[in-house]
């Protein structure tokens, strides 16, 4: 990476206050200006070439101003842990959403090269979900002007994040490991140190622009093997017992359990191991694929690392601050040659149908819509359709009032309505609602009957796509 007309380059790292940003800002900020950007930066400050910006990737609009004036951006985000205080959907959904906004904004904002930290993809006739969504997410980045490198690797060892920790404390906890089949599967770890020279070295470097690069380090190990290994890191003596019949559905609440990690985040990760996660030759680059630390040392280096950070580790660890709000994201299928807003519109003349006689729809004009029980004449929700930030692959409706919202200055409730980039699928998103209702009667009546209405619109999209094609025009009512 070399200076931008003499001066420093500006590189925006997302998730700049998790374990891999916070390592990699350290090593960039030598020869680089920093954004640092994160949801939560209430307890971060400013230093010399540093600055931190909030930064809520589920809203494109803060997306774009978290990269204005970057000429790089680090894309290390994943969304395995709520943010809400009540979160409908699958990860791999919201992943969707983050890494679309990402890429709209980065080339709105003109930045030069997205570098994606994400996972080895192994040849195999289905991925599991964990990395099925890295490759959709690696994909959708692609699907923009701005160019990507992903860099790809498999269980990074390093003292915290996620794979690694969880793997010494099963050590450290079980005198007898009785083992998993999966366990035998191999699998390319890389020291940190690794993966963050691979990283600073792809920044810059346009003969790595749009090209995925698979890394790891000196070995290629079974889970086993590195079982063992980390028990003689530790100077414990470990009895390992393979149990063939141990399936991965049971493997993951037995991690989950043994190592105290939340289900969210393992379950993923240990459906994940099925897979041989070993770097492909075709898909590496001298000097950015081949990691040289060994995995004894980089277990001993991060076994040592949390020994002596402990108090700061376990901080870090707590899960970060949710609000009252909510988040559902559901992901439907629409027909051929459909897009985002045209789903929205169609949703908007089906609900009451599905609803009726109890609920109507009363359309003040065409971007303004209330949802009101039959037998009431106030609103129970309304509905403001943005035009100035929809297009045809993303509708976008503000939640502006009713009964059932809190609609308070700076709070931002929205519906939403994306396109994935180059597929049939859309994905319907309700962000940073706030319910007017006590909590617990919410979550138990009015997010039920939410989710009920978008498993039953997605059974109808799926039912009979040709006549849908052909019974409602693609170009916007006038």
């Amino acid at each position: 990476m070399e200076r931008t007309n003499s001066r420093r380059p500006v590189i925006a790292i997302t998730g700049a206050s998790g374990y891999i940003g916070r390592n990699l800002m350290t090593e960039l900020k030598k020869h680089a200006d920093i954004i640092a950007l994160s949801r939560n930066i209430s307890t971060k400050e400013n230093e010399e070439h540093v600055t931190w910006r909030s930064c809520d990737l589920f809203s494109l609009k803060d997306a774009e101003k978290a990269l204005e004036g970057a000429d790089y951006a680090l894309y290390l985000v994943h969304s395995m842990m709520p943010t809400s205080k009540l979160t409908q959907g699958r990860f791999e959904d919201m992943d969707v959403i983050l890494a679309d906004n990402f890429a709209r904004a980065a080339e709105q904002q003109q930045v030069k090269q997205v570098v994606y930290l994400s996972g080895i993809i192994p040849k195999a006739d289905r991925l599991s979900r964990h990395l099925s969504s890295r490759l959709e997410v690696e994909n959708i980045l692609k699907s923009y002007r701005t160019p990507v490198t992903a860099i790809r690797a498999g269980l990074i060892v390093g003292p915290q994040g996620s794979s690694f920790p969880i793997l010494a404390k099963l050590v450290k906890r079980l005198p007898v490991m009785i083992l998993p089949k999966w366990t035998q599967t191999k699998t390319h770890p890389i020291a940190l140190s690794d993966v963050l020279n691979s990283l600073q070295k792809s920044i810059g470097e346009e003969s790595l622009y749009n090209r995925s690069i698979d890394v790891g380090g000196p070995d290629v190990m079974t889970y086993r093997k590195m079982m063992g290994v980390t028990s003689q890191v530790m100077g414990k003596k470990r009895y390992a017992v393979t149990v063939p019949f141990f399936t991965v559905r049971l493997s993951r609440l037995w991690v989950s359990v043994t190592t105290g990690t939340p289900k969210s985040l393992v379950y993923p990760l240990i459906e994940s191991l099925i897979h041989p996660m070993v770097a492909d030759p075709a898909k590496s680059v001298k000097g950015i694929s081949d990691g040289k630390v060994s995995f004894r040392e980089a277990a001993e280096n991060s076994l040592r690392e949390n020994r002596k950070d402990q108090s700061s580790i376990l901080a870090r660890l707590k899960p970060a601050p949710v609000e009252r709000n909510v988040r559902s994201v559901q992901r439907v299928t629409i027909p051929n040659g459909r897009d985002a807003d045209w789903t929205a519109r169609y949703y908007i003349k089906w609900l009451p149908k599905l609803l009726r006689p109890f609920v109507k729809v009363e359309t003040t004009d065409r971007y303004q819509y209330g949802l009101r029980p039959a037998f009431m004449k106030r609103t129970f929700l309304e509905l403001s359709y943005s035009k100035e930030r929809s297009e045809e692959d993303r509708a976008l409706y503000y939640i502006t009032g009713g009964l059932l919202a809190q609609v308070n200055e700076g709070e931002r409730g929205r519906l939403e309505f994306r396109k994935i980039p180059h597929t049939n699928q859309c994905i319907v998103a309700v962000h940073d609602y706030v319910p007017a209702m006590p909590w617990y009667f919410y979550q138990y009546t009015q997010a039920f009957i939410h989710l009920w209405i978008m498993n039953r619109f997605k059974a109808h999209l799926e039912k009979d796509q040709w006549t849908l094609r052909e019974s409602y025009p693609l170009q916007p009512e006038s």
